[in-house]
């Protein structure tokens, strides 16, 4: 189940089930079932039989951030999934950008928003909620107004012809219109910079010390899937993680694989939660 339409998530989940299948040899089948934020789809799993052959692609949008939006999501992530095991995440490499055409540098043309905050009108992702752009305003200060999109390709179409002057959105998704100079990108919201593009800087070297805005995908189970399934499945997704043609196309999709123990994805849902919460609730985000 990949709680969306069909876009950039879909294509790492069919990757990584693809490579799985020939490990399993069991085929897998890719739904999509997008609304409110990705949670009717991860709702629908969290209530699926635990037997192992309903499972979920986890993210960070629905895992860490829905919940604190929609206090009806329907499911509990702490107790309502088992953790099959992290794909990957941009901690690394490939955070969400701050991309804009004119400007010139990043915090410092940003800042100036401060006195002319009306002027700044910000893309915000469906799945992102509510994205590096709430990080980003709650840790300068610096005001935006979010414009709620379906998702990235209308934002980028948008951005591109100039109807909003600034987004938050995925490397993949920007950087040929970066490097064709159609859109000019200011900074990663990554920790380190990007290995796709290494010459732009990252917000925190930009100014904004400490600041670091990432999304991790994943894979879960409903609670109580047997312990035996979960192992065999983690087993399928590191080996599959651990193969050069994956980690190939994960990269063009702007996903840095990063495997790990059912325990280690549980903490890192557990810790990512703790965070989004914290940032969404002192904005006063409510879900729209």
């Amino acid at each position: 189940m990949v709680p969306f339409q069909p876009d950039s998530t879909t294509i790492v989940a069919r990757i990584v089930t693809d490579q799985m299948a020939d490990a399993i040899g069991q085929q897998f089948v890719v739904e999509n079932r997008g609304g409110a934020g990705g949670t009717l789809g991860t709702r629908q799993v969290a209530k699926s039989a635990p037997d192992g052959y309903t499972i979920a692609l986890g993210y960070s949008g629905t895992l860490a951030i829905a919940p604190s939006p929609f206090p009806n999501a329907g499911y509990d992530v702490r107790t309502d999934f088992a953790p099959i095991g992290r794909i990957g995440g941009a901690e690394h490499a490939r955070g969400p950008s701050i991309v804009r055409g004119p400007f010139r540098c990043g915090t410092d043309r940003l800042c100036q928003g401060q006195s002319r905050q009306s002027q700044f009108r910000l893309h915000r992702n469906r799945h992102g909620w509510p994205c590096g752009g709430r990080i980003f305003c709650h840790g300068t200060g610096i005001k935006l107004t979010h414009i709620p999109y379906k998702g990235t390709g209308p934002a980028m179409t948008d951005l591109l012809g100039g109807h909003i002057p600034l987004s938050f959105s995925p490397i993949p998704a920007a950087h040929e219109s970066a490097r064709s100079g159609l859109l000019r990108m200011l900074a990663v919201t990554s920790a380190t910079r990007s290995t796709l593009m290494p010459d732009i800087p990252t917000v925190a070297e930009s100014g904004v010390p400490g600041f670091e805005a990432v999304l991790r995908y994943g894979l879960v189970a409903p609670a109580g899937t047997p312990r035996p399934i979960i192992d065999r499945l983690n087993k399928a997704l590191q080996a599959t993680l651990a193969s050069d043609e994956v980690r190939s196309r994960l990269a063009i999709e702007g996903a840095e694989p990063l495997p790990s123990t059912p325990e280690e994805y549980a903490a890192d849902i557990d810790h990512e939660e703790a965070q989004w919460s914290k940032v969404i609730k002192a904005s006063g985000a409510k879900a729209e």
